[in-house]
């Protein structure tokens, strides 16, 4: 018998539609609700034995957790739904502000979240492996790179912002440059550069850089397929059912996070 019923809000899209598969491919799983936006050509639609809804309350009964791949303004106010029902949530949508971050917060009181700008394991690991080689080399120059496709509306990503704030935390210290144009002179040492990259179907591809005089060390992510944030989220559902209210993320999730 299945342990979860997992609802999946954003069902049409890219990464939606690969949670939906691994969902539905789970034994220990039952894909239990699809929803997504007013209009979205898969409303309607029966996918993997549901008719894809555009009513969240109409499908929360019966759900367990749901997986959220939306947009930032339809994630809040998916997030107040799930509050109000008291089921958990997994966010993986991108381009969630500090705002919208507060909002989650406050909806985390009544409700676990797990909320991660990039889903994929390895990535979430990079995080702590970057937090730790800033704090060994202090001296060094840190610069975060990243690219991804011409569709993506934020910049820069999640992500790189997450690796920028990772080095921060390691040196307890630190002015973030988002990109250099002009006259800007020299480098300041307490700078952390943050650099955007758009072009082509690049799903997600991350380097952050520790430069000294002589040496310099390169450490790459690269996401080759959606599967990854797919596998994440599932793997993050799995987790975050029984847990106490809050907001948790990924390092939660791989047991990385600090106490």
């Amino acid at each position: 018998m299945a342990e979860l019923n997992i609802g999946v809000m954003g069902a049409g899209g890219r990464v939606g539609r690969l949670v939906s598969e691994m969902v539905a491919n789970d034994r220990s799983l039952t894909l239990a609700a699809l929803v997504d936006a007013k209009g979205a050509p898969v409303v309607g639609q029966e996918i993997y034995g549901l008719r894809v809804s555009e009513d969240l309350r109409a499908v929360l009964p019966g759900v367990n957790v749901w997986i959220d791949f939306t947009s930032p303004r339809a994630t809040l106010a998916h997030a107040a739904i799930a509050a109000q029902a008291k089921v958990p949530l997994v966010i993986g949508t991108t381009g969630i502000d500090e705002s919208g971050r507060s909002q989650l917060v406050d909806l985390a009181r009544n409700i676990p979240i797990v909320f991660s700008p990039n889903m994929s394991l390895s990535a979430n690991v990079l995080f702590d492996v970057v937090e730790r080689v800033a704090a060994l080399l202090p001296g060094y120059d840190a610069e975060v790179v990243e690219i991804h496709h011409h569709f993506k509306k934020d910049s820069p990503s999640g992500t790189a912002q997450r690796l920028a704030d990772a080095v921060q935390r390691g040196r307890k210290t630190g002015q973030f440059v988002y990109g250099r144009h002009g006259l800007v002179g020299e480098r300041k040492k307490e700078e952390i550069g943050i650099h955007a990259v758009r072009g082509g179907d690049v799903v997600g591809d991350h380097t952050v850089l520790f430069l000294g005089n002589g040496e310099r060390i390169e450490l790459v992510h690269r996401v080759t397929s959606r599967h990854a944030f797919a596998a994440g989220a599932v793997a993050a559902a799995k987790w975050v059912v029984g847990k106490p209210a809050g907001l948790y993320d990924m390092r939660d999730v791989l047991g990385l996070a600090k106490t």
